[in-house]
């Protein structure tokens, strides 16, 4: 006579806690995306005083490569690519590959098929570095005043 086995979980309850883990996690980071994106679109970072100042700015009078940033994406989420395109031309090129990699990631978490790779190779990273280094150091040289957030 066989004994029933008890306290046994079903065979279906580990892929779905891990199906379920995956959609929280996705609804997690799509839900602060969104909060984030809402809130920039209407709160106006070129007005002053609505967010805090770039804290390398602040410390060297410098511009780094990051700023004017959120003032491109304020641009971005009211359709004035020129305008961002002005404050931070970085940030409206990773946009959509930003945007590529959170779709995969998404895709993949869920279980979903997915571009093949959004890995690049690494002379493509170090090439990026130099690009994001390189935009740093010539915003801030006379005669490239075009690439200043102002």
């Amino acid at each position: 006579m066989t004994q029933p086995v008890l306290d046994q979980a079903p065979a279906s309850s580990a892929p779905t806690q891990g199906r379920r883990g995956g959609v929280l996690a996705v609804a997690g980071v799509a839900a602060t995306g969104l909060a984030v994106g809402v809130l920039l679109a209407a709160v106006d970072p070129h007005e002053p005083g609505h967010y805090p100042t770039c804290p390398f700015l602040a410390t060297t009078g410098l511009y780094c490569p990051g700023c004017g940033a959120l003032r491109a994406t304020h641009d971005l989420l009211h359709g004035d690519v020129v305008g961002a395109l002005a404050r931070n031309p970085l940030t409206v090129l990773a946009a959509p590959y930003l945007l590529l990699a959170f779709v995969t990631w998404a895709l993949r978490r869920l279980g979903r098929p997915a571009p093949r790779s959004t890995s690049l190779p690494p002379w493509a990273i170090w090439s990026l570095l130099a690009l994001v280094v390189g935009f740093g150091v010539l915003r801030n040289l006379p005669g490239f005043a075009f690439l200043s957030p102002a």
